[in-house]
């Protein structure tokens, strides 16, 4: 049986204990809470107004107190019973639909609040990002990342980070070399990214992770990949 809370300062600190535990061990509230965090800054940045901002903080107490409530009932069910029953999967489901609702409510919210500031901005974000190196940069390297993926998933050949056809560590590494090939307009530059390059393929051949033919195929996937990026991309603009 639980210890009834002697006084006042007892009490909030059982409350702050229960927050503190959601923190620990739920990983949805943590993410909700790097939100919440992420919205206040938003917040502070665009100087919204004292009626926008109680609507925010609204928004932000909902989803947490929700979480919170949706934690304590799954732990009361665990503890009652740990076999299935029907009755305690719809209470289980009926806490994490209110965690939804608020959610939903959150972002109707945010969508109220920020969208009228941000959308003047976004056509010049977009344009500045566009005429950016690294916005072609991160396009290849994800896309060469994507490719290596596919490839192993195709394959059946080791896992998504370790073995398989082909080496995707080679693979990025060589489109990053080929990257600072392109964009530094330096020989000696350009020769010590692929060297760096080669070394990592070379590791990964060394400790028997990859064989050659993978390591020199993932080179090969990784440079002709960003050359296509950088070549394309910009006529399609």
């Amino acid at each position: 049986m639980a210890m009834k809370n002697r006084n006042l300062l007892e009490s909030l600190n059982r409350a702050a204990g229960g927050v503190i535990y959601c923190l620990r061990t739920q990983r949805n509230f943590r993410i909700h809470v790097f939100a919440a965090a992420a919205v206040l800054l938003l917040s502070l940045w665009f100087r919204i107004s004292k009626g926008e901002f109680l609507l925010v903080l609204a928004a932000i107490f909902m989803v947490l107190i929700t979480e919170v409530i949706n934690t304590a009932v799954e732990a009361t069910i665990d503890l009652i019973t740990d076999r299935y029953h029907p009755l305690a999967a719809t209470a289980k489901n009926l806490a994490a639909g209110a965690v939804i609702l608020a959610a939903v409510y959150a972002v109707i919210t945010g969508y109220i609040v920020f969208f009228p500031k941000i959308d003047p901005l976004v056509p010049k974000v977009i344009s500045a990002v566009r005429d950016s190196p690294a916005y072609l940069s991160l396009i290849a390297l994800v896309l060469v990342f994507l490719a290596v993926l596919v490839l192993k998933t195709r394959t059946g050949k080791g896992l998504p980070f370790s073995g398989g056809m082909p080496s995707g560590h080679a693979a990025l590494g060589f489109a990053a070399a080929t990257i600072i090939a392109l964009l530094s307009n330096s020989g000696l530059v350009t020769g010590l990214a692929l060297l760096i390059a080669f070394l990592l393929a070379e590791s990964r051949v060394e400790t028997k992770i990859h064989t050659p033919v993978e390591a020199v195929l993932g080179g090969l996937l990784g440079i002709f990949l960003t050359l296509l990026i950088f070549q394309l991309i910009p006529r399609l603009w």
